[in-house]
């Protein structure tokens, strides 16, 4: 009976939050070594967010767990022409474009604040991700080759993997409505592509491959912004919204001049006659 009387006073005073999130961003591949990329724009994101908050917000702020589904990617430079202005080369770059889809799972803390007499939360957060690669498509600029489905290889192409992620934004309270805007660095570790150790050339593969020798390195980063709209659970909200914080003794002490004045006075006389 202990046991579940503590459970719920925790719950009632605790906060519990899911939020429904989707935006938009940038995807890009950090290649080593180093290769011609640019970034790859609209990269779609969507997904569901739990959000568990102590009953001291002040301080703890929230943890929790993300679902979402994310277009990762990049666009790699394959191959070049060239010509000579003044001298110098110009390279013209013929574009490799690989889009991902992807299950991300981050594991969240997020810290906050409440502002605008708790009608507005400012935070920030950081999330340990795993992931795990669905699905995958190719393509070449001007259709100078046939693109289509990416057919994984197990020696290949890694479809698990696992980064970091750092975020800010905020939210307006309505009742219970949480609506808000979130922007969000997802920082891959693991590669897309085993390094040239486990696989070496593309000399088995048709055009989905690019690259003739695989890289060391290929871990995918993405930016992304995304509207956010959350139901709290809990109704009254946090307890310490509500508590009327004494002043402090001193605060309450006045000042009275006549008083202190006479006690100055008394002491002055004291040394005086000593």
């Amino acid at each position: 009976m202990i046991l579940v009387g503590t459970f719920t006073s925790t719950s009632v005073s605790a906060q519990h939050t899911l939020t429904l999130t989707g935006g938009t961003g940038v995807s890009m591949a950090r290649f080593y070594p180093a290769e011609q990329t640019k970034m790859l724009w609209g990269s779609e994101t969507f997904g569901l967010s739990w959000r568990f908050y102590s009953p001291k917000p002040r301080f703890v702020g929230a943890v929790g767990v993300d679902l979402e589904y994310l277009e990762r990617g990049f666009q790699l430079g394959y191959t070049y022409t060239s010509e000579f202005v003044d001298d110098k080369e110009i390279r013209h770059y013929q574009y490799y474009t690989r889009r991902i889809n992807s299950v991300m799972l981050p594991i969240v803390w997020q810290p906050h604040i409440y502002v605008a007499k708790n009608h507005l939360r400012i935070f920030i957060e950081a999330a340990f991700v795993l992931s795990y690669n669905i699905s995958s498509s190719y393509e070449y600029e001007n259709n100078r080759y046939p693109g289509g489905k990416y057919e994984w290889k197990i020696p290949r192409d890694n479809r698990f993997g696992y980064g970091l992620s750092a975020g800010a934004g905020f939210a307006l309270l309505f009742g219970q409505v949480e609506v808000g805007i979130k922007a969000k660095y997802n920082f891959g570790y693991s590669d897309i592509v085993k390094n040239r150790n486990k696989y070496y050339s593309n000399t088995t593969d048709g055009r989905e491959n690019p690259f003739f020798y695989s890289p060391l390195r290929s871990p995918l980063d993405n930016i992304n912004v995304m509207l956010t709209v959350g139901w709290r659970f809990n109704k009254r909200g946090f307890d310490s919204w509500y508590v009327v914080r004494p002043k402090k003794e001193k605060a309450l002490k006045e000042f009275n001049f006549s008083e202190q004045s006479g006690q100055n006075n008394a002491g002055a006389s004291s040394a005086h006659r000593h």
